[in-house]
């Protein structure tokens, strides 16, 4: 399998764990507050990206549904108000946002509907032809091995099944770049250690964007795994861009 350069990128250099290990601590010591920030750092624009991609699941009515890298379950609890499935399981590497997450559900009263899970993108823990669909919002630029992580979810889609992804990517107009670069590298780090006491783990997130495949090189590296009729859809400028394959 290929190494891409964003599987490459760390939270922090200086470890010596594995890129998904560091992942799930950073995001243990934010879990708290992560919720909060991801609403005030983009306005509750999130919101609106989350619904856009779960509105492309409408026509399929999946019945069985799993979110990975499900995190604080923002994307579990919207599916099963605005999709409706009988069961929505959600996987994550992270125990302290699953915490929350399962919090969340308790709080909704979606136990019976959402189960929160800790899980590896990279090896999940059910059979073959399992799913009528997958989605990730924000999670792909955090697998350890992006190939193996989305053959993976190849593997338990049923055929004909979709995956949607939700992740974000750079703009392409010169002047909404210039204010997005200084925001990315300014105001989130700064925010985020003012509020999480992590000023890494948002300069991890500007990095890991600006390594990640982004666009076409991305929708290739979907064909290459096999999935069919994909698509990028780019949302607020380019900030975010919605994915599409089918299995």
């Amino acid at each position: 399998m290929a190494i891409f350069e964003h599987d490459t990128v760390v939270p922090n250099k200086n470890s010596g764990l594995a890129k998904k290990q560091q992942v799930a601590e950073m995001f243990d010591n934010i879990a708290k507050r992560y919720d909060f920030l991801n609403r005030f750092l983009s306005a509750g624009i999130d919101v609106r990206w989350r619904k856009k991609a779960l509105a492309v699941l409408k026509p399929q009515q999946p019945k069985l549904l799993l979110d990975v890298a499900t995190g604080t379950a923002d994307v579990a609890i919207m599916a099963s108000a605005l999709l409706k499935p009988n069961k929505i399981i959600g996987i994550d590497i992270s125990e302290g946002m699953l915490e929350i997450g399962r919090q969340k559900v308790l709080k909704q009263d979606l136990q019976n509907t959402i189960e929160l899970l800790k899980g590896d993108s990279e090896t999940i823990n059910f059979e073959n032809d399992t799913f009528d669909a997958v989605t990730v919002a924000f999670g792909v630029r955090n697998f350890q091995n992006l190939e193996k992580g989305l053959a993976e979810i190849y593997r338990v889609l049923k055929p004909g099944a979709k995956l949607v992804i939700l992740e974000f990517s750079r703009p392409s107009s010169p002047v909404v770049k210039m204010f997005y670069n200084i925001y990315m590298k300014t105001v989130a780090p700064g925010m985020g250690k003012l509020f999480s006491k992590n000023k890494c783990a948002y300069q991890y997130l500007d990095e890991s964007i600006k390594k990640f495949p982004e666009g076409k090189k991305f929708v290739q590296v979907l064909d290459n795994e096999g999935y069919k009729n994909t698509t990028c859809k780019p949302l607020s400028l380019g900030i975010c861009s919605i994915y599409c394959g089918e299995k």
